[in-house]
């Protein structure tokens, strides 16, 4: 019996998916368990299994098609299967953006493996070739381009369409496909581009809005004395070859804090509202084409040094594309941090459904007040932005006074 592949929902904030490479041919056969396609989301890059076995009957979305979740992107089935009245399901030919693959099935972390570009692509890459801004490529491909400083327009693609993908940029780097280095970028003065918004951008510009338009925000802000905190960062440190952040101390005070206020620690669901007595806390992470939210999950019940080595983990595989769904998705509370650029205040806009989040500015030397004395000091201001709909002001300044409190007397955390 045939089998329909349906676009899968790889992320809670995901409308359509992209076909990066259909790994199986139309007629091929097709074994359950084994990767059949890549899919581009709005969060990651995913390799998909096939969940039947049979062959490929037909790709109706082929590379670089766009189809929104739930469609048919293709068919497995028997050799001579009657598949008709599947196809007559079919609806409206797919968008089309750079080639590109997917098929509904389930997400697999093992590595499409790296093909040996042929001859004639490594001769083309040692002539240069003009960057005008439109070389077709992957998020990701981009980003370790300029990481690298290698010039996109002179590496072969052997992605859809010619577009240049990871595994070229690891050729490249490896030395088995030549690559120009970029050169400095000019720009002309009183011109102006227009730059497309990636996925992830587009995901953000349309969550962020309902986030501001949908859920009446109230902001409430403390400052923070952290020499405390510093100086407790400074023992672990010394007592441990794992060097520990200020972000790891702050996730494990969040989590402490919202097991004492559950009412913080909460989603809106219309007609009620979830209270959670479990810490998934998601950290906003920058990547060159947005933002994405890998969660550290039950933070509540996990060391600093255990939420240090995940968050570490999660943070590598964000930057590469590589989270898996549930890796960045169901987090009931979310931190913002901003001071490893010097930000010394701002608000942040809630990620829904979540009921609040927390920026993080950065730490401050400056003179202040202590025993009737003015000292020099550290100091760090937290800003809470709350969904007024399901938290109400006092409920938020409890929430900020305990968390004061905790990084005010950090020892607590290592009990």
């Amino acid at each position: 019996m045939a089998t329909k592949i349906m676009m899968p929902k790889l992320s809670d904030t995901m409308e359509e998916g992209v076909i990066l490479k259909w790994l199986r041919k139309e007629g091929e056969k097709v074994k359950q368990g084994e990767t059949l396609v890549e899919i581009e989301s709005d969060k990651a890059d995913m390799e998909l299994e096939a969940y039947d076995t049979g062959v490929l009957r037909k790709i109706v979305v082929p590379e670089g098609g766009k189809a929104p979740i739930g469609a048919l992107i293709a068919i497995i089935g028997e050799p001579d299967e009657d598949i008709s009245a599947l196809l007559s399901e079919t609806s409206a030919p797919p968008k089309q953006e750079s080639k590109k693959e997917e098929k509904a099935v389930a997400p697999s972390t093992t590595a499409a493996p790296t093909p040996t570009p042929p001859p004639q692509q490594a001769q083309a890459a040692t002539t240069p070739a003009p960057t005008d801004g439109k070389t077709k490529a992957s998020p990701l491909a981009k980003r370790l381009a300029q990481e690298h400083n290698l010039n996109l327009a002179a590496i072969p693609g052997s992605g859809p369409q010619g577009r240049v993908i990871k595994r070229d940029i690891e050729g490249a780097l490896s030395g088995k496909i030549p690559a120009l280095a970029l050169p400095q970028r000019a720009y002309v003065p009183g011109t102006a581009e227009e730059v497309p918004l990636s996925s992830i951008r587009k995901t953000i510009a349309k969550r962020m809005w309902e986030s501001k338009n949908a859920a009446p925000h109230f902001y409430v802000t403390v400052e923070i004395d952290m020499e405390p905190a510093m100086a407790f960062r400074e023992q672990l440190n010394a007592a441990s070859e794992t060097k520990i952040s200020f972000t790891d101390i702050i996730i494990k005070a969040a989590a402490s804090a919202l097991m004492k206020h559950p009412q913080v620690n909460t989603t809106y669901l219309g007609d009620k509202m979830r209270q959670y007595h479990y810490a998934h806390i998601g950290v906003a992470v920058a990547l060159d084409e947005g933002l994405v939210t890998p969660i550290v999950k039950n933070c509540e019940q996990k060391g600093i040094g255990t939420i240090n080595a995940e968050f570490r983990d999660l943070v590598e595989r964000a930057r590469n594309r590589k989270l898996k769904p549930e890796e960045y998705t169901g987090a009931t509370f979310t931190i913002s941090n901003l001071g490893m650029f010097g930000v010394e205040n701002f608000v942040a806009i809630i990620n829904p459904p979540e009921g609040a989040i927390l920026a993080i500015g950065a730490i401050v030397e400056k003179p202040v007040v202590k025993k009737g004395a003015i000292v020099i000091g550290h100091t760090m201001n937290v800003t809470l932005s709350s969904d007024h709909r399901i938290i109400d002001g006092a409920v938020a300044a409890r929430f900020l006074q305990d968390f004061k409190k905790i990084l005010e007397n950090p020892a607590s955390l290592a009990l």
